[in-house]
C-alpha cells in the first residue's frame, strides 16, 4: 500500500494502479490456491485477503485521487501563471515564515502558508473545475487569524506547486481575505485554547521557553527561535518540535494510570484513553502529522484493549493502510515514514534491547531509558541523514539526558492550555512549573550542538538515506553473530579514535550552517551572506581579482546569487565581479550613489550588461528580505557621496554602502572602506550600529574611531586583508582598540576563508579549528 502510494504520486498515477492490480492479483491467486498445509492455509487466509484489500483499495480511491490532483486543470492555469479567484476551505492553520532577527529571533513576519482545498476557481476570468488542494501563499494581515474548516475568497496570481506533491497550484494571494465564513465551533474552542497556553507561557517565562513549550505540547513553532531549532536539529531533539505518537502517548499513559489508580478496568481505561486521544486532536488540529500520531497512538491503545501485545504491530499495519487510503500524500511525507519508522522500532526492537541489557545487569529502568532513543535513532537515521545531508553523533546521549522531562513538561503543558481559558493564574502557575523542564531542554540541546564534530556530513536524498540504510542493516546482521562483533568493534572502535578526532581538528569546509563568510581575496573585501536556501547566498564586494572570489563561491557550492553589492567602486571591491557573473545565476548587481572612479564605473556597466544582469542602486533605509536573511541599508546619504567624476581615495572610501544584514548567527555591519569623515556621520545621524560582527572598515586602517566601534559593541571583527600588503593594514592601533573591547578578530590573511555560524562560532579555514566566540562584556565608560 505504502509502495503504491508511493509510486503514485512520486511517479505517476499509473504506477500506483499497476502495484494495486498487481497486489490484489497475487492475494487471488492465494485465495484459489490448492493446498492443506498449515502454511498454506495461512498465506491463502491472511496474506491472500491483505493483498486483495489493499490492491484495491490501492487500484481504487488511492489512484483515483492521485489521479484527479495530476490532471487537475488548475495545474495549467499555474504554469501561465494566470490571475485567479479561488473560494476555498482552509484544511491547516496559517504558518508564517519569519525572518531572522538578532541571535535568530524572529523579527518580523513575511508570509503566511496556508493549505486549504478548492471549491470554485475562476482563471483570467474563465470557470475553472478544480477542487485540488491548493498552497496559499498570504499577507500576514488578514490571514493569520484564520482557522481550519473556514471558507475565504482570495485573489492573487497562480504558480507550479513543486513535484512530488498533490498541491495542485500555489496561489500568491493579494490583499486580505474576503467573505470569510465562520470556522466550526470546535476549532474556535481549540484555537481558544493554544490561544490560552501561549498567554499564560509569555506571562511568566522568558522568551526561549515561552516560545518552546507550545512547540512541544501541540507543535506549534511560531515563536521558536531559528537558533533554538537548529540546535535541536543537530542534537537530533527536533522530533520534539512536532506532534508525534510519543506526545500522545504521554497524555494516554498518564490518563491511564490516573483511571487504573481509580480502579477503572483496562479496558474501560483504553476508552478513557481514546477520548484524550480525541481531544488531542481538537487541541493541536487535524492536520496530516496530528492524525499520524493520532492513528499510531490508537495503534497502541487497541493493542491493550484487546489484551494482545502482539496486535500492536498488526495494528501499526492497519494504520499505515489507512493513512494511505485517506490522504495518499502522506505515502511521500518525511514526517510519516518517521513516525511509522519511529513507533515500529518502539514495538519491535525496543522491548528486545531492554531485555538484552538487563540481563546483563542493567537495571530495567536504566535499560529501558537507553533501549527506546537508540532504538528510535537507529531506525529514523536514514530517513533523518536524506533530509538533511548529517549524521548527529550526540542524538542518542541527548535523548537519554532530556527523556526523564518530556513526559512532565508535556502533560504540563496540556493542562495549560486546558485551564488557561478558565482561570489564568492556575494557567500561569502551571507554566511557571513547565519552566525548569523547558530551558533544561533548551540547555541539553545547546550544549549537545556546541560539541565538536556534533554531526558528520553525510550524502543528502533518496542515495544517501538508502546508503545508510544498507548500511546499518549489515551492521545489526553482522552484530548477531559472535565471530564478526569483534570485527565491527574494532572498525568502529578505529572510526570513534581516528575519524572523529579529525573532524573536530580539521573540520570540512564549508561547515554546516554557515551564515557569514569573509573570503580570503587578498588585499580586498568579498563577503558570502547565506539564505536559507543551499546554494543561494548574497555576496558584498567581490575582491580585486576574478579568481579569489570565484574559488571561495565554489568552495561554498553558491551557485546563486539573488544580489550582488559592490559598497563602492574602488578596484579591490569590484575586480572579482566578473567571476560571480559567470555561471551563476544572478539576481540584480548593486550599488551605492557614486559613480567614481569613472572607468570602475564603466566597468561594472559593461560586465553586467553583457552578463544581462540589473544593475540597481540602493537607497538609505531601504530593506532587503529573503528567506533567512534579511539586510538594511544605513548609508550613505545621497547629499553625503561624491557626484564628481574624480575624486581622491578618502572621498570614495566614505561613499561607501554601509548595511546592517540580520542572519542566524546575529546581526553584522558591513562598513566598507568608511573612514573618520563617514563614520562620524552614523554617530551624528543618530544611526543604530549595534551588531553581534563587524566587518572592520577599510581592512582594519588606522583611519577608525574608537567611538564607532564602541557604538557598535561587536564580539566578531572580520579584516578582510591580504598577506604583506604595502599599506599596512591592519594597523596596530585598530588591532588594540579592538582587542580592549573583547572583539575576537578575524583576519584572512592569517585564518583564510573565515564562517561565522550560530552561536556565533567561528571555523577558520586556514587552520582548520573552530572557536568558540566568549561572552561579551560590558560597554567601555565613555571618557571625559
Amino acid at each position: 500500500m505504502w509502495l503504491g502510494g508511493l509510486l503514485g504520486v512520486l511517479v505517476d498515477w499509473r504506477f500506483g494502479l499497476a502495484a494495486g492490480l498487481f497486489g490484489a492479483g497475487i492475494g487471488a491467486a492465494a485465495l484459489v490456491m490448492r493446498g492443506e498445509s498449515e502454511r498454506a492455509r495461512w498465506f491463502r487466509r491472511g496474506a491472500g485477503w491483505s493483498l486483495v484489500v489493499c490492491g484495491i483499495l490501492l487500484a481504487v480511491p488511492v489512484t483515483l485521487r492521485v489521479h484527479s490532483a495530476q490532471t487537475d486543470p488548475l495545474r495549467l492555469q499555474a504554469l501561465v501563471g494566470a490571475h485567479a479567484d479561488l473560494r476555498v476551505t482552509i484544511t491547516q492553520r496559517p504558518r508564517p515564515v519569519f525572518s531572522p532577527g538578532f541571535g535568530g529571533r524572529p523579527s518580523g513576519v513575511t508570509t503566511d502558508v496556508i493549505t486549504a482545498e478548492v471549491i470554485d476557481a475562476r482563471a483570467d476570468g474563465q470557470v475553472i473545475n478544480s477542487h485540488g488542494s491548493v498552497l496559499l501563499l498570504a499577507p500576514v494581515a488578514g490571514w493569520s487569524s484564520l482557522l481550519p474548516g473556514q471558507q475565504v475568497t482570495a485573489h492573487g496570481t497562480l504558480a507550479p506547486a513543486r513535484s512530488g506533491d498533490l498541491t495542485v497550484a500555489v496561489l500568491k494571494v493579494r490583499g486580505p481575505p474576503e467573505r470569510a465564513g465562520p470556522a466550526p465551533v470546535w476549532q474556535r474552542a481549540a484555537g481558544s485554547l493554544r490561544a490560552g497556553l501561549h498567554s499564560a507561557s509569555s506571562a511568566v517565562l522568558s522568551p526561549e521557553p515561552a516560545g518552546l513549550l507550545p512547540a512541544l505540547v501541540v507543535g506549534d513553532t511560531d515563536e521558536v527561535s531559528k537558533q533554538v531549532q537548529d540546535e535541536f536539529r543537530v542534537a537530533g531533539l527536533s522530533h520534539l518540535l512536532a506532534v508525534s505518537g510519543a506526545n500522545l502517548a504521554i497524555l494516554c499513559v498518564a490518563v491511564l494510570l490516573l483511571l487504573r489508580a481509580a480502579r477503572v478496568g483496562p479496558r474501560c481505561a483504553a476508552v478513557g484513553a481514546m477520548a484524550a486521544t480525541v481531544g488531542f486532536v481538537l487541541l493541536a488540529g487535524p492536520e496530516p502529522s496530528v492524525l499520524r500520531a493520532a492513528v499510531m497512538a490508537a495503534a497502541g491503545l487497541l493493542a491493550l484493549a484487546l489484551g494482545r501485545e502482539r496486535a500492536a504491530l498488526p495494528a501499526l499495519a492497519a494504520s499505515i493502510i489507512v493513512l494511505v487510503a485517506y490522504d495518499p500524500a502522506m505515502a511521500v511525507s518525511a514526517g510519516f515514514a518517521l513516525s511509522v519508522l519511529a513507533t515500529a522500532a518502539l514495538v519491535l526492537l525496543a522491548p528486545r534491547w531492554s531485555t538484552a541489557l538487563s540481563r546483563r545487569g542493567v537495571p530495567v529502568a536504566v535499560a529501558e531509558a537507553i533501549a527506546v532513543p537508540a532504538a528510535a535513532h537507529v531506525v529514523t537515521a536514514p530517513v533523518i541523514a536524506g533530509l538533511s545531508g548529517q549524521i548527529s553523533l550526540v542524538a542518542i546521549v541527548a535523548n537519554l539526558v532530556v527523556a526523564p522531562v518530556v513526559a512532565p513538561v508535556t502533560v504540563l503543558g496540556v493542562l495549560v492550555a486546558v485551564v488557561a481559558p478558565i482561570a489564568g493564574w492556575p494557567a500561569e502557575l502551571l507554566a511557571r512549573l513547565a519552566g525548569p523542564e523547558v530551558g533544561w531542554l533548551i540547555t541539553v540541546a545547546r550544549h549537545a550542538a556546541a560539541v565538536p564534530g556534533a554531526t558528520i556530513s553525510w550524502p543528502g536524498g533518496w542515495l544517501g538515506g538508502a546508503l545508510l540504510a544498507v548500511i546499518l542493516a549489515g551492521l545489526f546482521i553482522a552484530l548477531r553473530h559472535r565471530r564478526t562483533r569483534v570485527v565491527v568493534g574494532a572498525v568502529l572502535g578505529a572510526l570513534l579514535l581516528v575519524v572523529v578526532p579529525i573532524k573536530v581538528i580539521a573540520p570540512g569546509w564549508p561547515p554546516p550552517g554557515w551564515a557569514i563568510v569573509a573570503c580570503d581575496v587578498g588585499q580586498g573585501d568579498a563577503l558570502v551572506l547565506a539564505t536559507a536556501d543551499p546554494g543561494r547566498a548574497v555576496v558584498v564586494d567581490t575582491g580585486p581579482d576574478p579568481g579569489p572570489v570565484g574559488s571561495c563561491l565554489d568552495r561554498l557550492d553558491v551557485s546563486r546569487v539573488p544580489l550582488v553589492v559592490l559598497s563602492h567602486l574602488h578596484a579591490d571591491h569590484v575586480g572579482g565581479l566578473a567571476a560571480v557573473l559567470d555561471g551563476r545565476s544572478v539576481g540584480a548587481v548593486a550599488v551605492g550613489p557614486a559613480r567614481v572612479p569613472g572607468w570602475a564605473w564603466h566597468q561594472v556597466q559593461q560586465e553586467t550588461a553583457a552578463a544581462k544582469v540589473p544593475l540597481v542602486q540602493l537607497a538609505v533605509g531601504e530593506h532587503l528580505q529573503w528567506p533567512g536573511l534579511g539586510m538594511d541599508v544605513l548609508g550613505p546619504e545621497p547629499a553625503e557621496a561624491t557626484p564628481r567624476t574624480e575624486a581622491d581615495g578618502t572621498e570614495i572610501n566614505n561613499s561607501s554602502v554601509v548595511l546592517k544584514a540580520t542572519t542566524p548567527a546575529g546581526r553584522i555591519l558591513l562598513t566598507g572602506d568608511v573612514e573618520l569623515s563617514a563614520q562620524a556621520d552614523l554617530l551624528s545621524a543618530g544611526v543604530d550600529l549595534s551588531a553581534d560582527i563587524v566587518k572592520v572598515p577599510h581592512h582594519g586602517s588606522r583611519y577608525t574611531a574608537p567611538a564607532f566601534l564602541d557604538a557598535v559593541h561587536a564580539r566578531v571583527g572580520l579584516v578582510s586583508v591580504g598577506a604583506g600588503n604595502p599599506y599596512g593594514h591592519p594597523s596596530p592601533t585598530t588591532l588594540a582598540v579592538l582587542a580592549t573591547r573583547g572583539v575576537m578578530v578575524l583576519r584572512t590573511d592569517q585564518d583564510g576563508d573565515a564562517a561565522v555560524l550560530p552561536g556565533p562560532t567561528i571555523v577558520r579555514r586556514g587552520h582548520h579549528t573552530i572557536l568558540a566566540v566568549p561572552q561579551p562584556r560590558a560597554p567601555p565608560r565613555p571618557t571625559r
